[in-house]
């Protein structure tokens, strides 16, 4: 057990459960995890309830992990202010929790004269957003930094503070920080009903009451549903909208430096292409409204399609394998911002309608929500030493466990995964119910092979060590 874990086991060891929680959070994911942190840095007693039996389970499981600067965010809007704010926490923390932040800037595309006409009102919209350092760039100024780019491009602009980060340490450090510092997580935790008294919630959930003097609503893709429950109403209505991605072998990463963008349509940001923190590269999202919360069915001709766009913009793609296909839902609602407010006469937050730059936002998200709480009449004493817990990297731009000595062999060759760093991730504070989550802290089966040669050998490492047990494939 490592230092980390030594002294996160200590912290949990030492917790009594208080009969009433300052703070109840209904959800776990990016948004839920990062809530939690900035509570219980700042002082409050937390609890997060997650329905599911991992964190990261919904909407937040599936992501393109790129840090954004909120360039093309609506001016003025919530959702801008709090990319800008969680991008600038994320970039001032995340070395002291261990996590990756990749500089590697990005591209706006124009394909079409049509697309290409816009691509100042976009600056412009950059510039009032606080990013200046944009630049326009011709055809050929963009084949120079980007070869591999089709000829077709028509024109872009550079945006060089755009980064590629992990899509789920970053949750997970939030949480682990949280845990450490004396908050608590229930999971396989499902809210079933609230009542307010006028001083505290009592929450009935399939692991039993909880009481609370606020609760915060983070649940995702149910954010209306959870709200019509504890107030009888809801301000929006979440359509869960399905993500489709592509992930290439490698060797496709050494296509592009850049994130390339295309110009964005008024309801998708549309197609990215990009290196991700693991060393691949990505093609995706598709953007496709559905009545489901809980199934994304991968649609062949949908990522056809996608091969075929990724093929458009770097056609050397075309000859490249592609290791890995998976889907996403979003909680898109009928609203353009962030739904993220305080219903003060039931010491209720609420933090819905949170899209596709949740991963970047959800520091600032935070912040804003315990301003929110604080409105509330409610001012904790912040921890003064808390403490500062560092993950285990399982990007490809830190040092892993595979090149360190004691690390029990290599349990997944695809992606260079240790028997240490699974032990570890089992018997960590926050060690995962499911295989599921066992993917996310340490990336096995996630390789070329996607479990063939090493599914085996896992089944027998876990054996008896996860709620929810592999059953002889790949979740």
């Amino acid at each position: 057990m490592n230092q980390t874990q030594t002294d996160s086991s200590k912290a949990l060891a030492g917790l009594a459960r208080p009969a009433r929680y300052d703070v109840a959070i209904i959800g776990a994911g990016v948004v839920g995890c990062a809530i939690a942190r900035r509570f219980t840095l700042e002082g409050a007693k937390v609890i997060v309830l997650e329905k599911a039996s991992d964190i990261l389970d919904g909407a937040s499981k599936g992501n393109s992990a790129i840090l954004h600067t909120g360039f093309d965010a609506p001016v003025g809007s919530l959702e801008q202010s709090c990319i800008a704010a969680g991008y600038a926490e994320y970039r001032a923390i995340h070395e002291r929790l261990g996590l990756p932040l990749i500089p590697c800037g990005a591209l706006v595309l124009a394909w079409t004269e049509d697309e290409e006409a816009r691509l100042p009102e976009l600056m412009e919209q950059a510039r009032q957003n606080g990013i200046n350092d944009i630049e326009l760039m011709s055809a050929d100024a963009l084949r120079r930094l980007e070869p591999e780019l089709s000829p077709r491009v028509h024109a872009g602009f550079s945006v060089p503070g755009e980064s590629i980060i992990d899509p789920w340490s970053a949750p997970y450090a939030y949480l682990l920080q949280a845990v450490t510092n004396g908050a608590e997580v229930e999971r396989d935790c499902a809210v079933s009903a609230g009542r307010f008294d006028g001083t505290a919630w009592q929450l009935e959930t399939s692991r039993g009451t909880v009481e609370a003097s606020v609760v915060v609503n983070a649940a995702g893709l149910y954010g209306d549903i959870v709200d019509a429950m504890l107030r009888g109403t809801s301000d929006f209505h979440v359509r869960p909208r399905k993500g489709q991605f592509v992930v290439y072998d490698k060797d496709a990463a050494r296509l592009t430096q850049r994130i390339l963008l295309p110009v964005p349509s008024k309801t998708t940001k549309g197609v990215v292409v990009c290196r991700t923190a693991f060393g691949n590269l990505l093609v995706g999202p598709t953007a496709e409204d559905q009545d489901s919360r809980e199934q994304a069915l991968l649609v062949p001709d949908m990522l056809a399609g996608l091969r075929k766009r990724g093929a458009e913009i770097l056609p050397a793609l075309a000859r490249m394998d592609v290791t890995a296909i998976y889907a996403g839902l979003r909680p898109a609602t009928e609203h353009k911002d962030y739904h993220v407010r305080a219903h003060g006469p039931l010491n209720l937050i609420t933090a819905g309608g949170i899209r596709s730059t949740g991963l970047t936002a959800a520091l600032g998200i935070a912040r804003h929500a315990f301003e929110l709480y604080r409105g509330l009449g409610h001012a904790p004493q912040p921890i003064a030493e808390p403490i500062w817990p560092r993950v285990a990297p399982i990007s490809e731009h830190a040092e892993r466990s595979w090149q360190r000595p004691c690390n029990g062999g290599i349990a997944c060759h695809c992606e260079r995964v240790t028997r240490a760093e699974i032990e570890a991730a089992l018997d960590g504070p926050l060690a995962p119910a499911s295989f599921a989550g066992l993917k996310r802290r340490t990336r096995a089966t996630m390789g070329r092979c996607q479990g063939f040669y090493c599914l085996a050998e896992l089944s027998t490492l876990t054996r008896g060590r996860l709620k929810h047990p592999i059953n002889g494939a790949p979740e």
